[in-house]
């Protein structure tokens, strides 16, 4: 008998362990999702493919101008202090546009527009005055407008650029002209469609971020709210059925026994029950709620009423109107004191009602609870209402009506 027992409580400690490896897999999964999301590799280091462009991305195009410099030292630059200074200018004002290309406000600020004019006019005058080598400066004024200008702008301010580009090295006749107009061209419009597309990945991994937090908000709104409805309706029985078994045990030994039983059984169908609805594969019955709701309420020294009309309904619409006959009763037996409780349930091809009215003290002073809260919000999810308030004569009733969707055997004869 102890072995037996032992092996029992071993089976119910591993079945209540189960969702452990389930849990730890999906945290698992939703860390190594956050890692990518912030631009990781597996592994927990820096990707450097899937990272988003930066600043420091532009800088390593200045070395475009190894070749000025390279002039300079060589003695080849005529007035080269003026040269020094031109290329000091150049690398600040390049330099201080790609760090303000990836902050949106500085971005947009007139100050950035201006030094974008001023670097274009450096350019300009450096490539007139000394030519050869010094027109590669154009495609880095490309690039770094194809960093600052965005939108509908852009094409125009870069076919500006390139045809200055081109006018500018046709005079100085030192590289061909074709070239110097292309690759101004292409580094501007490259630039923009990379930076373009690494926005468009960023905003799409907030939003996936965003829809994921949602999920999880809901799925935690939808544990708490069957979990509410397990425990609520599953603990007012066992208590009921506690203080039944309790009145008449003095009297009917076998009576109290029984209701001992009944506390056994469902305390075991809770524990099936809640870890259903933690895996997320509970879908609760009609007929069973019906059935249950009677015992409780009997139990409970209520007097059950329970009358149904109409064809049979659809799974998910006969398991919304099962938690609203659970929330109910469970509201019924704790709150209401009543001597009766009628359950009527009328349904069609088109709609069910479901109308729960008690003969006892009505709503009282006390707000809607929570679990009628959380019922309304499903039933509005699917389609449907759910009201609550006083009886006309007496009590409390609780009214929820619902559209019925079409089986799949209603749907195949219809295509028939």
């Amino acid at each position: 008998m102890e072995r037996g027992t032992d092996m029992w409580a071993r089976q119910e400690s591993g079945r209540e362990r189960e969702p452990d490896w389930q849990v730890r897999r999906i945290a698992r999964r939703a860390a190594q999702r956050a890692r990518q999301a912030r631009g990781c590799a597996p592994g927990g280091g820096p990707d450097p493919v899937a990272g988003p462009p930066n600043a420091l991305t532009l800088l390593p195009w200045l070395l475009l101008g190894m070749g000025a410099i390279s002039n300079i030292v060589q003695g080849k630059t005529p007035n080269p202090w003026v040269g020094v200074v031109g290329l000091l200018a150049f690398n600040s004002l390049y330099v201080t546009l790609v760090f303000r290309a990836f902050h949106k406000e500085a971005r947009e600020a007139p100050s950035t527009r201006w030094c974008l004019v001023a670097l274009g006019a450096v350019t300009c005058a450096l490539a007139l005055a000394y030519g050869g080598n010094w027109l590669l400066f154009f495609p880095l004024l490309g690039l770094a407008t194809g960093a600052v200008v965005r939108g509908r702008r852009l094409g125009p301010v870069m076919f500006a650029v390139t045809a200055v580009a081109a006018v500018v090295a046709g005079r100085s006749g030192g590289m061909d002209t074709l070239g110097i107009a292309y690759g101004t061209l292409l580094s501007g419009m490259v630039t923009a469609a990379i930076l373009a597309l690494s926005e468009t990945v960023k905003k799409l991994r907030e939003t996936r971020q965003e829809l994921a937090r949602a999920a999880v908000d809901q799925e935690r709104l939808r544990f708490s709210r069957d979990l509410h409805d397990l425990l609520g309706h599953t603990l007012s029985v066992i208590v009921v059925k506690s203080e039944a078994a309790r009145r008449i045990a003095p009297r009917d030994m076998d009576a109290a026994l029984e209701q001992v039983r009944d506390i056994e059984s469902v305390g075991r169908q809770a524990l099936t029950e809640i870890r259903e609805a933690v895996t997320g594969y509970r879908e609760a019955s009609l007929a069973a709620e019906l059935d249950r709701a009677r015992g409780a309420l009997t139990a409970a020294g209520i007097e059950p009423v329970v009358r149904q009309s109409g064809p049979p309904l659809p799974p998910q619409t006969a398991a919304l109107l099962g938690w609203v006959v659970r929330e109910a009763a469970t509201n019924a037996i704790r709150h209401s004191g009543a001597a009766t409780c009628e359950i009527e349930l009328r349904s069609s091809a088109e709609r069910a009602v479901l109308v729960i009215t008690d003969d006892g003290n009505g709503v009282g002073s006390n707000p809607p609870g929570s679990g009628l809260t959380g019922l309304g919000e499903r039933l509005a999810l699917a389609g449907g209402t759910l009201g609550s308030g006083p009886a006309p004569d007496r009590g409390f009733r609780v009214t929820a009506e619902l559209p019925v969707e079409p089986t799949g055997e209603e749907e195949d004869g219809e295509r028939r």
